[in-house]
């Protein structure tokens, strides 16, 4: 079994985390419903701008439900403050640039009174969900997810608190200009070139092990001329999908390399944080359809995606033995072709000679966890992970 999602890899990311679950004031007992549907992949659009979260979640309704969360903007005064604490050392803008917070400058503007990360009353999100709790399951799945972006872009913290990179980079910039402290220079350290070369050759250090995850793509220090039809954004998906491929290769070989163009989008649909619908529109194919591609690929890759799609026959041995499972389930049981079927439940028969549940919600068959070698391991599920949409 795979190891279970977390948010947040990097320390600001976690930090993140930490401040919505011990400082913001959030209710308890809603957040970890929030966890386990960010787990499920249903946050499509996921979008950042000054002092604003938005979403789309989806839930057993045909429509998703939108989501919109107001972080609250820093004052001029808190502005003040971070920049002063930002601008004490030089190294704080480079780290930001090469994606990275230093924990001191998180630390120090907290301290000075401007809190990058969301304390009290800091958070108002609103959902189109009937739930009228705060946070409903929506939100919160959202807040877990701005973990990831966070992770990829300490950045998002200043434009949630209301003023975005190029902005805080430029009032760096001036800020030094202007007679700003400046740190004593370093004493240089180091070899010379003769004591270098006289230095035996050590041997090559072992190849590091293969991540777990792939990193996130790097922070363009300039946007793509606006002519050329880029975006930094396009580009950083584009950056992440291809790292993303990389690391599968790395661990499957050649099981990837040679994806068709329907594999490729579920794959890419089934991504953390994809824009499904974007995929969708540019595919030019239908947004539902893209969805349970993508859960389908999430369960089991390229085979899952097959089960969702192939129709064939494989004879009657292991198709009785699924009809004999299920037929303690209400309804009557029926067979066709790899399928058997009892009321909301189905067992598919793959070419790989492994089974795949799928269950019936609003009309439409999803499956529903990864396959097993018989079908007894299936009919009967300990928790199906769609009973608890809404």
């Amino acid at each position: 079994m795979p190891p279970r999602r977390t948010f947040g890899r990097r320390w600001w990311g976690r930090a993140w985390v930490e401040a919505l679950e011990q400082r913001a004031e959030l209710d308890p007992n809603r957040l970890p419903r929030g966890r386990t549907y960010a787990r499920k992949g249903v946050v499509d659009q996921l979008a950042i701008s000054a002092g604003e979260i938005t979403a789309w979640v989806r839930g057993s309704r045909p429509d998703p439900y939108r989501v919109a969360i107001r972080m609250r903007e820093f004052s001029a005064s808190e502005w003040d403050k971070l920049l002063d604490v930002a601008g004490r050392r030089l190294g704080h803008a480079a780290a930001l640039l090469d994606g990275e917070l230093p924990e001191e400058l998180a630390v120090g503007s907290r301290e000075a009174g401007a809190d990058l990360l969301p304390g009290p009353g800091d958070l108002r999100p609103r959902c189109s969900c009937p739930d009228r709790a705060n946070p409903c399951k929506h939100v919160a799945a959202v807040y877990y997810l701005v973990a990831d972006e966070v992770d990829a872009d300490p950045f998002v913290l200043f434009t949630l608190r209301g003023r975005g990179r190029d902005e805080v980079l430029a009032q760096l910039r001036e800020s030094r200009s202007t007679g700003a402290a400046r740190p004593a220079r370093a004493p240089e350290v180091g070899l010379t070139p003769k004591k270098a070369y006289a230095r035996r050759i050590a041997p090559l250090p072992p190849l590091p092990a293969i991540p777990g995850e792939p990193g996130p793509p790097a922070v363009l220090d300039l946007d793509p001329p606006a002519r050329s039809g880029l975006t930094s954004a396009g580009l950083a998906a584009l950056a992440a999908d291809a790292a993303s491929l990389a690391l599968d290769l790395l661990y499957t070989r050649d099981a990837v390399a040679d994806l068709t163009f329907a594999e490729d989008l579920a794959r890419r649909a089934a991504r953390p944080g994809a824009d499904v619908f974007g995929l969708a529109a540019a595919a030019e194919v239908a947004p539902s359809e893209l969805i349970v591609s993508a859960q389908a690929w999430r369960e089991a890759g390229r085979s899952g995606l097959a089960a969702l799609r192939e129709v064939w026959s494989p004879g009657s041995g292991p198709l009785a033995v699924a009809r004999a499972e299920l037929a303690e389930l209400p309804g009557e049981v029926r067979v066709w072709r790899n399928r058997v079927t009892a009321g909301p439940v189905q067992l598919r028969y793959g070419r790989d000679s492994r089974w795949y549940r799928f269950v019936r919600v609003a009309g439409q068959w999803w499956p529903d966890g990864p396959p097993a070698g018989q079908p007894v391991d299936l009919a009967y599920p300990a928790e199906s992970r769609l009973t608890d949409a809404e």
